[in-house]
């Protein structure tokens, strides 16, 4: 089992992740992911830059536990979740979560759980850019219904 979690200032290229995920690993028959990127408009406003703060050390300590919960639910080969923090604009990729596993319904599932709890559980703040100035984005009720229909 092979997991890599970083967050990261930097951007990443989803797909070269998505290449170094399971190479070498003949046993994986699927791979699943998930890109967030930033949009161009948020819940009533365009969106110029989207800033994330996090707290370091605990946000790791967070996203390691939801892959740690992901790996005990389901049989998976490998686990990749990147996250930005920092400025970012409209287009940039934000979140990877790739999961990798045998076949293609644990990938499935993990993937989707591990984003969903990412969403409610991790420690990350949300500030929009928007013509009206600077605002911070409350947490959304479809995130919290999405995470708790895992238990």
């Amino acid at each position: 089992m092979t997991v890599c979690i970083r967050v990261q200032a930097e951007p990443f290229d989803p797909g070269a992740e998505l290449d170094a995920l399971a190479r070498g690993d003949d046993g994986t028959g699927a791979v699943v992911s998930f890109v967030g990127r930033v949009r161009e408009t948020g819940t009533d406003a365009p969106v110029s830059r989207l800033t994330l703060e996090h707290y370091p050390g605990m946000t790791e300590k967070a996203l390691g536990g939801i892959v740690e919960e992901a790996c005990a639910r389901w049989e998976l080969r490998a686990v990749t979740v990147m996250h930005r923090v920092g400025a970012m604009e409209p287009g940039e990729s934000i979140v990877l979560v790739a999961v990798a596993s045998a076949h293609r319904a644990a990938a499935f599932a993990a993937c989707e759980f591990v984003i969903d709890r990412l969403k409610t559980r991790a420690p990350f703040w949300k500030r929009e850019r928007t013509p009206q100035g600077d605002r911070w984005v409350e947490a959304r009720a479809e995130d919290a219904l999405a995470a708790g229909r895992w238990g």
